[in-house]
């Protein structure tokens, strides 16, 4: 956040991701994350290519650069739902990756009952509640990277905030109930992937947006190529930001009309505190020209939807 109380959101051109990732960290002061247990969730929810999944140079960059300030350890924790996470993984080149810079990798989908945290609070649309992966839980610091996509199963959009319904279980080892069932048979399915979000701390997002789905998602849809990275630690702020980047280009009706803060996710989102509560609390800032130009589509978006 700046003194003013906006939340900064870092913008620079990646036709290169390694470099863009690398580019936008240099904004961050991340020697905070030394000597602590970092947890990184990416976006493995099938082994289809990015924009559907994380890049692995994408991966490879932000991980490096944490390994860097020499952690107590750094923990990539998965659940896909479109394949079995282990061999998407595998086939991502996400297992070797974790071996040859010495990160652990932990599928949740493994967890025993002791591996879940039970989280019950009055007002959630989670008929049951739900379990968040006990690494997210409690790591000292947690780190996202997400991609830019639209949605086609209901959520409309999967960027930050939706990228957190991967931390919590499908299923719990000793409970014959199926979460993600309840999710996605939901008409409160984006008030739900929001209320994730209350109960984990996260404390640094890139957003992958070299390419993304302007339609269709998360598997696979209409190209698009903003060739750009975006970075903040503010979720609603990253998720705001890159709807209007989704706009800029066209997109699905429901991700296009109304007003940006009044999208579901979002909306419920600001109203639970997890980031800011409107437009004028975003302040992007373009690190390169291409920055420029994609913060100038960006704002354009924002401006409209104030």
């Amino acid at each position: 956040m700046t003194p003013s109380g906006k939340a900064e959101i870092f913008i620079a051109g990646a036709s290169d991701r390694r470099s863009g990732v690398e580019r936008v960290l240099t904004e961050f002061d991340l020697s905070g994350f030394s000597g602590t247990s970092v947890a990184i969730k990416a976006n493995y929810n099938s082994a289809d290519p990015p924009p559907a999944s994380t890049h692995i140079d994408t991966l490879d960059a932000l991980c490096s650069a944490i390994l860097e300030q020499k952690p107590a350890g750094l923990t990539l924790g998965e659940r896909s739902r479109m394949g079995n996470t282990r061999t998407v993984l595998n086939e991502m080149g996400v297992t070797a990756l974790s071996r040859e810079r010495g990160f652990a990798m932990i599928v949740l989908d493994e967890l025993e009952r002791n591996g879940w945290h039970e989280i019950q609070a009055p007002g959630l649309h989670w008929l049951r509640g739900f379990y968040l992966a006990n690494i997210f839980a409690r790591a000292d610091r947690v780190v996202q990277t997400c991609c830019l996509k639209t949605h086609r199963y209901g959520g409309h959009f999967t960027l930050s905030l939706k990228n957190s319904v991967g931390l919590v279980a499908k299923r719990v080892p000793g409970l014959d109930y199926n979460f993600m069932n309840e999710l996605h048979g939901s008409p409160y399915q984006r008030r739900m992937i929001a209320e994730i979000n209350k109960f984990h701390r996260t404390d640094l997002i890139v957003l992958d947006a070299v390419e993304g789905f302007s339609s269709g998602g998360p598997d696979h849809g209409k190209l698009i190529k903003p060739d750009v990275m975006i970075a903040g630690t503010d979720r609603v702020a990253i998720d705001a930001t890159g709807v209007a980047l989704l706009r800029s280009f066209g997109t699905v009706p429901d991700v296009m009309n109304g007003g940006i803060f009044e999208l579901e996710q979002i909306a419920r989102a600001a109203e639970l505190g997890v980031g800011v509560a409107s437009a004028d609390q975003i302040k992007l800032v373009p690190l390169d020209k291409a920055g420029e130009v994609a913060a100038q589509k960006i704002q354009s978006q924002l401006d409209e939807n104030r």
